[in-house]
This record gives structure tokens, C-alpha cells and sequence, in this order.
């Protein structure tokens, strides 16, 4: 032990370790000899972080984890290929360049061009990606660099477009509606990770209004609501079948009303006080009737406003439904149903045949949040905004029973920090949930570390997996590829370059909406007719889950290498991946080949 110095420098060792491997081509050496040998192939998946940002903590002790198992591997007589991959679509991207050119709303993008900004867009993925390679090369990671895939790539995007014409075949694509985050200041539906990234406390307004029952006009249910912008679009309340509701008699105000009888306390706040007597309740209410929830099931009510009562659908309106979400914990036991503006709403009203899956919604809400022309006393305002002016509406027709603010925790827009609402948004989905038995037995053949968040939570998450909305109202990402006449009687979709030429006559090798939204196809049906493409681009999770594929410009090149080597044999990411790019991974591995696309996770 003679020969150590008297103080080792450990980072100049370090150092001097990453400079001889760069300069002898270690890495790059060890894969060309495991090729010349033959030697088995050990598949590994490296999910393409963002490059608009800079590696973090989570970063380094995952990457530390992938370089352990991968240099085993390749330790042990296995050709291990580790390519560096990039995600370059999606939000986070296009924040960026918002908040660079003071874009805040989606018109700025179109009179800009969409041209000018998705080439803006491209200017910065790639910015850190010389920081990324310094890092990760000086934590002694051996990955390979220049042989990265990036999702922007045109191979890349053809075999996403690939993945979706095999599900779309398969009849696993269907447009409809999906209740989502939504960003007013954007225009765009955001996903519920997005959704969740700025919460603030805010004052909203909470009032409890009446529902008089159309065969005893002197009795009202009562439901409470933080969103009195929702109400013009009411179409049906909700109880709980289970819980108990009573019909009192207001004593001041000589009205009869329908409620949770543990929710009393709502209408009466003097029941929540410490110096509350039973006694006290004569001076207050009479106790007419007590039912279960079941006996109010199907009731009809007269509607506070009249804006959907002639609806094709409307003979299904203003009755009373039931589902277990309801609760007794806040407001009245019933809930009022907008379908268009709640996602258990629309659950609901679509169990109870209220509306109909795809049909038209009842939405008087414009893409900015501002209401349409539908309810013309608010009509331009935004739905904030408007919540005074139709309380006071609710007030002259009689129907406001009790009006008060909540103070709680609500989701803002994590780019423009306005608040988000909840919005039905036309959507095109994966049908999921016609496959998730199959996720659930792909997943059983999984080896996770630990095992029980396989067992646990991805199982649980896969169990009640809902139908994947893949699209997105946005610009810079891989543009979904079909291309439809204008009442969609007519529906293609596209599945690789050479397709789209063949029926186009216009080739091209980039597939960004700036070029292939200019292309038009023929109608086979009607001549005369153009199809054009829809509007919408793939949710990057979709990009990402389709990596296995893309990376290798599968299946138009690589074909054997890649199908010889799937499914992986080894992934490794962070716990909130999950719900993330393991889902989606299994989802359309599953969809696509009945198989897990990974065998080990870590």
C-alpha cells in the first residue's frame, strides 16, 4: 500500500478514470467486442427524460441504478445496447417558449404560425443536453450519447403513427368525450399530474339551491355547490341510495325541503355549535318524512334554467340518479349533475342513460372558458367571473336557499396560474378498459423491485384503469394521423410516410403539424370531397410508451433485432412512474403483441 499517496484526491481520481475511458473508448470498445462475439442480447430501456431542464437528484440515483444492472449484464457476456433518449414534445416544451414570447392564449399561436413557433419549440429541446452528458458522464454512467433517439425524430414519430394505425385496426380508438383539467388561459386540457402541480387556497363562492319536484312544486330538493357556473348546465341530481334523507318543513320561511338528515346541519348551522340542544330544533324545522335514498331515485324536478329542456335528449333530463361517490361528509347529500363539467357527473349521467358515450354534451362553455351565446345573461363572461351575476338570477327566481364562501385548496394552471376547471373535452381515447384483464395478467409476469408496488398500487391502478384520452389541442407534438371529412362520415387513419404519399401524392420527411396539416387525401366515397387531418397531437405519454418501438424506427427497420429482444429485459425508474411511463409502457405493449413490453423493474 505504499505506492498511495499520503492524501488521495477522490474527484481527481474520478476524473482522471472518466478522461482515460473517453480517450481509450471503454464503452464504445466493450459493445463492439460483445458484437464480434456474438454474445446474447440483454434488452434495456432508458425512458427519454425532458432536456429543457437539468438532471436532478432523481436523476443521478436512477441512472446510478440502470449503470449497476446494465454494466452486470455486460459483465456477465451480455450485448447491452444503452441508448440516451430525449422527450421532446408536449407542455413542458411549449411553456417555455409561452413564457418566452408572452403567449397566453392559443389565438397568439395561430397568428404567429404554427410554422414560426414549433421551430421556436425546436430551438430549445435540446438545450442541456451537453450539461446532461457532463453529468451523467462524470457519475461514471456508460450510456451512449451519440447514438441517442429523440421523440421529434421523423423515424421516431412514423413508428408512433405505426402503433396508433394498430390499435386504430384493432378498433381500440373511438372519439368522444373525456372530462379533464382544463387551462382557460391556454385552451388546452391538461393532464391530472399537470393539474396537480399548483394548488392554491382560494375563496370560493358555496351556495345551496332548491329543486322543486315537478308532481309537489311546494317541496325542493336542496344540493350544494363551490361552482354556481356549473348550474345552467344542471341535467340531473345524485343521491346515495344508502343514506337516509328526511322532508322537512322550514319553519321560517314555511318551505319544504329534501336533504341527507345527517346534513341537516348544513341548512342549520346552529347544529355544529357546542350549545346545540335537540330541543332547539322545534324553533327551526319539522321532521315530515324519512326514506332511504332509493325512494328518491327517477323523481323529476323543474330545472332552475331552461337553457337544455328542448335538448333531443332532454326527455332523460332533470331526475334523480344514485351512486355511491355521494357522500354526507359536506353539503346535502344530493349532488347536482353537470355532465360537462365533472367527471363522476359524467360517469353518472352515462351509467343512468342521462347522455349517451360521444354525443353532444350539454356545454355552454367556449374553449376560453367564456360562455357562449346559450346562456345569454352571461354571455362573454368567463365562468369565474360569472359566478355573481347568475347567483343573483338563482336569487330573483326564488331558488337560492343559502349562499356562503369556502375557503379550500384548488388547482391552478401550472403555465398562466389561473385556475383550471373541469371540462368535457372532445377526445380521442384508447379503449383501455377492453383490455385491462389482459394488463392485469401481463403484469403478473413482471419482476418488480419492490414487489409490492406490482402487487399494490400498479395492480390496484390497473384494475380501474378508464379508457386513455391520448390527444392533445396543442401544437408542438406528433399530430394524430387521421384525416377525416368535415362531418367525420369518412375516417382514415395513417399509418406510415409511404401510406400517406399513396394516398396523398405528397411526400414528405418531417411529420409536424406545419407539414402535414397542409396535406389533403381524396375521398374514396365521395368524389369531390377532401379529408383533412384533425386538429389534435398525441399526449407525450403516448410518444414515450411507444419507445420500445420508435427508437428503433420499428417495425420499418430493425425489425428482427427488435422482435428477437422484446419484451426488455430490465427498465428502472422513479415510484411516479407508475401512473406514468410503466402504464403506458403495459398498455400498449398489451394492445399491441398480449405481452408485458419489460420483464424486470426496478
Amino acid at each position: 500500500m505504499s505506492f498511495l499517496p499520503p492524501a488521495l484526491d477522490f474527484p481527481k481520481a474520478e476524473e482522471e478514470v472518466c478522461d482515460k475511458w473517453a480517450k481509450e473508448s471503454t464503452f464504445h470498445t466493450q459493445n463492439r467486442l460483445s458484437e464480434e462475439r456474438g454474445d446474447e442480447e440483454f434488452t434495456f430501456y432508458d425512458g427519454p427524460p425532458f432536456a429543457t431542464g437539468l438532471p436532478h437528484y432523481g436523476h443521478i440515483l436512477a441512472g446510478t441504478i440502470k449503470d449497476v444492472v446494465t454494466r452486470y449484464a455486460a459483465m456477465t457476456g451480455k450485448l447491452v445496447e444503452r441508448r440516451a433518449g430525449w422527450d421532446c414534445h408536449g407542455l413542458p416544451v411549449e411553456y417555455e417558449i409561452d413564457q418566452m414570447l408572452n403567449i397566453t392564449h392559443r389565438d397568439q399561436v395561430l397568428e404567429m404560425g404554427i410554422d414560426k413557433y414549433n421551430e421556436t419549440c425546436r430551438s430549445i429541446v435540446t438545450r442541456y443536453t451537453k450539461e446532461w452528458e457532463s453529468t451523467i458522464t462524470r457519475l461514471g454512467r456508460w450510456i451512449d450519447f451519440e447514438n441517442d433517439y429523440k421523440t421529434m425524430d421523423p423515424s421516431f414519430m412514423e413508428s408512433v403513427w405505426w402503433v396508433f394505425k394498430q390499435l386504430f385496426e384493432k378498433d381500440l380508438v373511438y372519439q368522444g368525450y373525456k372530462v379533464m383539467p382544463f387551462s382557460t388561459a391556454c385552451g388546452t386540457p391538461l393532464s391530472n399530474f399537470e393539474a396537480g402541480l399548483n394548488y392554491k387556497e382560494v375563496r370560493d363562492p358555496a351556495v345551496v339551491v332548491s329543486f322543486p319536484l315537478v308532481k309537489d312544486e311546494s317541496t325542493s330538493f336542496l344540493a350544494w355547490t363551490t361552482t354556481p357556473w356549473t348550474l345552467p348546465s344542471n341535467i340531473a341530481l345524485c343521491v346515495h341510495e344508502k343514506l337516509e334523507y328526511v322532508k322537512v318543513l322550514d319553519k321560517k320561511s314555511e318551505n319544504k325541503y329534501i336533504l341527507a338528515k345527517t346534513r341537516l346541519c348544513q341548512l342549520y348551522p346552529a347544529m355544529s355549535k357546542k350549545k346545540w340542544k335537540p330541543s332547539m330544533a322545534e324553533e327551526l324545522f319539522e321532521i315530515l318524512e324519512t326514506f332511504p335514498g332509493t325512494q328518491l331515485v327517477g323523481k323529476k324536478y323543474v330545472p332552475i334554467f331552461d337553457y337544455f329542456t328542448n335538448d333531443e335528449n332532454s326527455s332523460e333530463y332533470f331526475r334523480v340518479l344514485s351512486d355511491n361517490y355521494v357522500t354526507d361528509d359536506a353539503g346535502t347529500g344530493i349532488v347536482h349533475q353537470a355532465p360537462a363539467f365533472g367527471e363522476d357527473d359524467y360517469r353518472v349521467c352515462l351509467a343512468h342513460g342521462v347522455i349517451q358515450k360521444g354525443a353532444e354534451l350539454p356545454c355552454p362553455v367556449d374553449g376560453n372558458g367564456m360562455f357562449t351565446e346559450t346562456v345569454p345573461p352571461v354571455k362573454g363572461e368567463h365562468v369565474k367571473k360569472a359566478d355573481a351575476k347568475l347567483m343573483e338570477i338563482i336569487k330573483e327566481n326564488g331558488r337560492l336557499v343559502q349562499k356562503d364562501t369556502l375557503d379550500h385548496s384548488y388547482p391552478f394552471c401550472w403555465r398562466s396560474d389561473t385556475p383550471l376547471i373541469y371540462k368535457a373535452v372532445p377526445s380521442w381515447f384508447v379503449k383501455v378498459e377492453e383490455i385491462k384483464d389482459r394488463l392485469v395478467e401481463n403484469n403478473k409476469k413482471t419482476y418488480w423491485v419492490p414487489n409490492i408496488v406490482k402487487e399494490g398500487r400498479f395492480h390496484n391502478w390497473l384494475v380501474d384503469a378508464r379508457d386513455w384520452a391520448v390527444s392533445r389541442n396543442r401544437f408542438w407534438g406528433t399530430p394524430i394521423p387521421i384525416w377525416a371529412t368535415d362531418d367525420m362520415s369518412e375516417v382514415i387513419c395513417i399509418g406510415s410516410i409511404a401510406e400517406l404519399a399513396e394516398l396523398s401524392g405528397v411526400t414528405i420527411d418531417d411529420l409536424h403539424r406545419e407539414v402535414v396539416d397542409k396535406i389533403e387525401i381524396p375521398s374514396k366515397k365521395t368524389p369531390g370531397v377532401t379529408l383533412r387531418r384533425i386538429d389534435e397531437v398525441f399526449d407525450c405519454w403516448f410518444e414515450s410508451g411507444s419507445m420500445p418501438y420508435a427508437q428503433k424506427h420499428y417495425p420499418f427497420e430493425n425489425r428482427e433485432k427488435f422482435e428477437s429482444g422484446f419484451p426488455a429485459n430490465f427498465i428502472a425508474e422513479g415510484l411516479d412512474q407508475t401512473r406514468g411511463w410503466f402504464y403506458t409502457l403495459m398498455v400498449l405493449a398489451t394492445a399491441l403483441f398480449d405481452k408485458p413490453a419489460f420483464q424486470n423493474l426496478i
